[in-house]
């Protein structure tokens, strides 16, 4: 498994082609959830490209699936506030953690903000719905936690119901064949065009930079 706090990911060459972004409120066929909202509309903001995949992603779902969008673009500041917070919850429930175990750890959660999926545009948290918009058993709600779920939220995990990891694996087989790359610790976090999706893809370079 890789982490975003191997030395890889930092080393993938960050370059931006300018794809633009595009807000999903205009983008009827997507569903998005209003959970992550904030006054600057960032959480639906995604680039063109991905936006793309995910409508292709969509057409690939059995008939009355539907992608539910959490969050897309992610703010510098937002993003440092998250991982910040992570760790520090971390520091207190294991003091005995080295400094170097601490930040992998966290990193299982939410990545360093110098590489940063969300950060890109490139990078989204989504979950499955059916027709009706009630959403599918994952096992764990998204943004759970490794420490709260005991590792549950991994996408691989086994410690979950058999329906939980079947629909796992619609929207993997889904978000994969649109050419998503999912980040193993979070079901629910998917990327194209970012460092991550460029080391697992053994592309040169990225094809977006920070936002």
């Amino acid at each position: 498994m890789i982490l975003l706090s191997h030395p890889a990911v930092a080393a993938v060459r960050s370059v931006d082609d300018g794809d633009p972004l595009v807000d999903l409120r205009g983008v009827p066929d997507l569903w998005l959830d209003g959970r992550a909202a904030d006054a600057a509309g960032a959480y639906a903001r995604v680039r063109r490209g991905l936006a793309e995949r995910l409508l292709s992603a969509q057409r690939a779902l059995p008939a009355g699936l539907r992608l539910l969008i959490i969050e897309g673009y992610r703010p510098y500041q937002a993003q440092l506030d998250i991982f910040t917070g992570y760790r520090d919850e971390l520091r207190r429930r294991h003091p005995g953690w080295s400094a170097e175990r601490l930040h992998r750890e966290t990193t299982k959660f939410v990545s360093p903000v110098e590489v940063a999926p969300h950060r890109t545009g490139g990078a989204v948290d989504l979950t499955l719905a059916g027709a009706d918009g009630a959403e599918l058993d994952m096992g764990t709600a998204v943004d759970a936690t490794p420490e709260a779920s005991h590792n549950a939220c991994f996408t691989a995990a086994e410690n979950i119901p058999a329906v939980a990891r079947r629909n796992r694996r619609i929207l993997a087989a889904a978000l994969g064949g649109a050419g998503l790359v999912n980040y193993p610790t979070e079901w629910w976090h998917w990327s194209y065009g970012d460092r991550y999706w460029a080391l697992l893809t053994a592309a040169p370079r990225t094809r977006y930079g920070p936002v």
